[in-house]
């Protein structure tokens, strides 16, 4: 009887030390919806940032948003988009996705591949933040949206000129 309990006690502490040890901390995961998780890159422009478009944010449903964003390219032709220093946005609802569209209005079409948006990341934090992009974004995408997906509206927009 002693060894059962004793081969028991073993083997839920290995069990334990499989599940909790099979965690992966390599990277930031994202889940914005419950089909769709992207991996976001936190890399920082080497050199300096070649503006090719910028806009300010508008603020939308009364939130607190504002501030510059950019999209550019650094010295090694990576494309980034930078929210500057002075941006903000509400922070305490959740989730805050932030998307590239071809209109200021989000315009979710989940059964057609969301043709008018992309998503590239979610807001951490207030003050500066870039957003690797695996390549130059098509020249369909005109604005960048703030969606709070927890309350299902737009925290603000941003034409790109």
């Amino acid at each position: 009887m002693k060894n059962r309990k004793f081969t028991l006690v073993v083997l839920a502490s290995v069990m334990t030390t499989f599940f909790v040890s099979c965690s992966d901390d390599d990277g930031e995961v994202v889940t914005v919806t419950e089909t769709e998780t992207i991996e976001v890159d936190s890399s920082l422009p080497v050199g300096d940032l070649m503006v090719n478009l910028s806009g300010n944010l508008v603020a939308e449903s009364g939130t607190p948003t504002q501030g510059l964003v950019e999209v550019g390219v650094d010295a090694d032709d990576t494309n980034f988009v930078r929210f500057a220093d002075d941006f903000t946005t509400e922070l305490g609802t959740g989730t805050v996705g932030i998307f590239l569209s071809t209109s200021e209005v989000f315009t979710a079409d989940p059964a057609n591949g969301n043709p008018d948006l992309m998503l590239i990341g979610n807001v951490a934090d207030n003050g500066e933040m870039f957003i690797k992009l695996d390549a130059a974004p098509d020249a369909k995408y005109t604005h960048i949206i703030l969606w709070c997906a927890t309350a299902n509206i737009p925290f603000g927009n941003v034409a790109l000129n």
